[in-house]
């Protein structure tokens, strides 16, 4: 079989993106990327799967799922270099996410902060002291550092003892 110019082998793949070939593949399960089988059966990718998968890298460690990340991948054209127009657009539809996560982690960050300045010398003033479990009402999880919402009457970083109106 003749290659043609724009299609190159999973080993090829591997080395440009850094990704074992059993995360391709895995990738290629998830229907992340869409590689074309020669009559061998080998893999024959194109060149541009190679940014495809560097996104998905990218996107897993920003903290999207793949399930997300399949999405957003399903609005690239399909069998072809997507332009930057199509990058764009991807970027325009993530930039709220992002935005949310980056406002989470700096309220974990400043939270963190005072936990940190504090050692847990008094209660009196930490950021994560539930007495009676009254975060518990709210929900699972650490709900006073990484809610978007405010603790019960409370910012990040306000003891559960402190008067808020004081």
């Amino acid at each position: 079989m003749i290659r043609r110019a724009n299609e190159i082998g999973i080993g090829q793949v591997a080395a440009r993106t850094g990704l074992a070939r059993s995360a391709i593949r895995y990738y290629e399960d998830e229907g992340l990327v869409h590689p074309e089988r020669t009559a061998a059966g080998q893999r024959r990718f194109l060149r541009s799967d190679i940014r495809r998968l560097s996104f998905v890298m990218i996107a897993q460690r920003l903290g999207f799922s793949l399930g997300r990340i399949r999405d957003l991948l399903h609005a690239l054209p399909d069998k072809q270099t997507p332009n930057a127009r199509d990058w764009a657009r991807i970027s325009s539809e993530i930039r709220g996410e992002l935005d949310q996560r980056i406002a989470q982690l700096e309220r974990l960050r400043d939270t963190l902060d005072g936990c940190i300045g504090c050692g847990c010398l008094s209660l009196e003033k930490c950021a994560l002291h539930n007495p009676d479990d009254t975060a518990g009402e709210e929900g699972p999880g650490p709900r006073f550092v990484v809610n978007t919402k405010k603790g019960p009457g409370r910012s990040p970083g306000q003891s559960n003892r402190e008067d808020p109106a004081s």
